[in-house]
């Protein structure tokens, strides 16, 4: 009996899963079958999942109606340094205060990562002189608390013993940490490799204020651009959101094994 109120449970929670996976993946499907069709037989009713002629070409007039080269250069730019500074001063900040024993360690990383409570609209202003530069934007999201609270977490799982055995044989620890810590958090750095890219790929406020000239504007603020001039070019437009996604999706597919580890430790470890 027990076994079998199990398996019915299990099986519940599957069908939950499935129907809320589901429920979440309608939006895309639409926005994928709406790419693919003539601009008229987007909203026909009932919906045709499935159009009879696939309108490939929506997504060659997409990059011939606005610039979407050059912003899909920019946000690639941006996104790849900031997450590359990001994972290097996370991890690095998160040895210390995982690893390295010093007065006051435990005061000074809650009162760090008490700035995750501080809206970053509030700070942002003070580098107003750096406007419509990439520099700016790079600079303004080297550091990351939440990376490093995520990185501490999967450096407290590793033993200290390796780390007192590195220092024994002679490591310094540069030497603890690039050889001994990082390849033992993978799974850390692959989800703050994709929390970092997907919210700096996705980041519309901050280029909408820092960046006005239109070389430097990114991939987000040329959509916006382009639903402002095809208000009504529907197929278009979802063709655009489409093309944004890919490279999340490419970043998600490399990491995901990494990444479902990553989450599963650190909800282990607390």
């Amino acid at each position: 009996r027990k076994d079998g109120r199990y398996f019915v449970k299990r099986i519940l929670l599957y069908m939950l899963i499935l129907a809320l996976a589901a429920v979440m993946l309608v939006p895309f499907l639409w926005m994928i079958s709406a790419s693919l069709k003539l601009n008229k037989d987007v909203f026909t009713y009932p919906v045709k999942w499935i159009p009879e002629k696939l309108e490939w070409s929506n997504y060659s007039k997409i990059w011939k109606e606005i610039p979407l080269l050059l912003f899909f250069k920019n946000s690639a730019k941006l996104t790849i340094i900031i997450t590359a500074i990001q994972v290097f001063t996370s991890s690095f900040a998160a040895y210390a205060f995982a690893k390295l024993h010093f007065k006051g360690r435990d005061l000074l990383f809650v009162l760090y990562i008490c700035t995750i409570a501080v809206p970053w609209q509030v700070y942002m202003v003070g580098k107003m002189s750096l406007t419509d530069s990439h520099l700016g934007m790079i600079m303004m999201q080297s550091f990351t608390a939440m990376g490093v609270f995520l990185m501490r977490q999967f450096y407290t799982s590793i033993p200290d013993e390796l780390c007192e055995a590195a220092r024994i044989d002679g490591l310094t620890e540069y030497g603890i940490y690039f050889r001994v810590v990082l390849p033992l958090a993978k799974g850390g750095i692959a989800t703050l490799i994709i929390s970092s890219f997907v919210t700096v790929w996705n980041d519309f406020m901050g280029p909408l204020i820092y960046l006005s000239s239109l070389e430097k504007k990114t991939l987000q603020l040329g959509l916006r651009m382009f639903i402002s001039q095809y208000s009504s070019e529907y197929n278009l437009i979802m063709a655009a959101s489409i093309v944004s996604l890919i490279p999340v999706f490419v970043m998600f597919a490399a990491l995901q094994k990494f990444f479902t580890e990553g989450i599963a430790a650190s909800g282990i470890k607390g």
